[in-house]
């Protein structure tokens, strides 16, 4: 189905069925109860597990198939938030053609970048992308301040032509986003006893094209060119012994990269049309990396897997303050309450960054395959093995 194996496409239709049912699955617990608290159902947090696992898996084509690490990633991601927010500046509030304008001028910038980055292997074709992405972050800062509007960033504004679209809405306002006429925040509240389920519309509108970008991976990872980028990564040397030429190749996955990277800036845009330099800093390109090991490096699902746990950590973890721990803890006598939540105090809240290089450093230490080895491993466990099983019914018994 789809041009994929049963085991790929199987794989795809689980992804598909977790995204499509997000708004349940992410949220468990009622509305109002203590543990509502570990809730993720709501439209912008899941926006951002979905973009920016489009970013993880387009890195993931680049780190993961041909073993070169690049740290100026987010330098697409934030020409691709340009993009898209001068083409609503300029066009229209459509986001289609701001969504594949981003991708085209990302995939330009990937070109350019990734043609001087390449001269050089390991370790300095890393350095050279964190400077191109470092450059990029100074230049959209201050000197492009015209075209990024510096610090402040870039927005849309009343005064802006749209020359295919509204500039001011009928009541005076600046229009929304939106894809032919359906309002990227626009959403359905549907209320199931003590629970409440958000619908958005523009996280369907992302979880679909993540969907699509996923299938591309796959058909990407199984194609004769992911072969190929698995031979570089292998043993680029020996490649070369062949007469094959393996630039033009790891050239492409840069391109093809930085694109999906543009394509999740586009996006981040289209959801809210501001787009700032703080995009291009070293620390968003730090985190797709982190994304891409935590959740299993050269594996298909687990960049979307550690892209879901970071932002997760970062939007739910960091909520937690002393007044939470608190109201968890208060069954507890005073002296022992203040004492858990002294203890904890430095995991959660502005300490979820402790917390994540834990796990981080146990994920690295004992599953250096991220958390899909670690599914893995639980699903040894529960699965039963046929060949001892067959052994032990072709087992004969001496006679007596």
């Amino acid at each position: 189905m789809f041009g994929l194996d049963k085991k790929d496409t199987t794989l795809l239709i689980i992804v598909a069925i977790l995204t499509m049912f997000a708004p349940f699955i992410l949220n468990p617990f009622p509305e109002g109860s203590g543990l509502a608290q570990f809730n993720a159902g709501y439209p912008d947090l899941m926006q951002r597990f979905v973009i920016f696992g489009i970013f993880a898996i387009g890195f993931n084509i680049l780190f993961g198939l041909t073993g070169y690490l690049s740290f100026g990633h987010a330098a697409f991601l934030g020409v691709g938030s340009y993009s898209a927010v001068w083409m609503f500046k300029l066009l229209s509030m459509n986001i289609l053609p701001a969504i594949i304008l981003s991708v085209i001028i990302a995939g330009v910038f990937a070109l350019v970048i990734g043609y001087v980055s390449l001269r050089r292997t390991g370790i300095y074709f890393s350095i050279l992308t964190l400077a191109f992405a470092q450059m990029s972050f100074a230049l959209a800062y201050s000197v492009l301040t015209p075209i990024t509007n510096g610090e402040t960033g870039l927005q849309v504004t009343l005064d802006d032509p749209r020359i295919l679209g509204q500039s001011v809405t009928a009541d005076g306002s600046i229009p929304v986003t939106n894809l032919f006429g359906l309002e990227m925040r626009s959403a359905f509240n549907l209320e199931i006893g003590p629970w409440l389920f958000t619908f958005s519309a523009g996280y369907y509108v992302c979880a679909i094209v993540m969907l699509l970008a996923f299938y591309l991976s796959i058909r990407i990872f199984r194609s004769p060119f992911g072969l190929m980028l698995r031979a570089i990564k292998s043993n680029q040397q020996r490649l070369n012994y062949t007469g094959l030429n393996p630039k033009p190749y790891t050239l492409a996955a840069f391109v093809i990269s930085g694109m999906y990277a543009g394509l999740a800036g586009g996006l981040m845009a289209a959801m809210d049309p501001l787009a700032g330099a703080e995009r291009m800093q070293w620390t968003a390109s730090g985190e797709v990396v982190l994304m891409t090991i935590l959740g299993g490096v050269g594996t298909l699902i687990g960049p979307v897997l550690g892209a879901g746990m970071i932002k997760y950590f970062e939007n739910i973890f960091s909520k937690i303050n002393d007044n939470v721990l608190h109201g968890w803890f208060s069954f507890l006598p005073d002296g022992l309450e203040d004492t858990v939540v002294f203890i904890l105090h430095p995991f959660v809240g502005k300490g979820w960054h402790l917390t994540l290089g834990i796990i981080f450093m146990l994920v690295v230490t004992f599953l250096p395959g991220g958390l899909v080895e670690g599914g893995q491993r639980i699903a040894r466990m529960f699965k039963r093995k046929p060949q001892d099983d067959d052994a032990q019914a072709g087992k004969t018994e001496p006679a007596e």
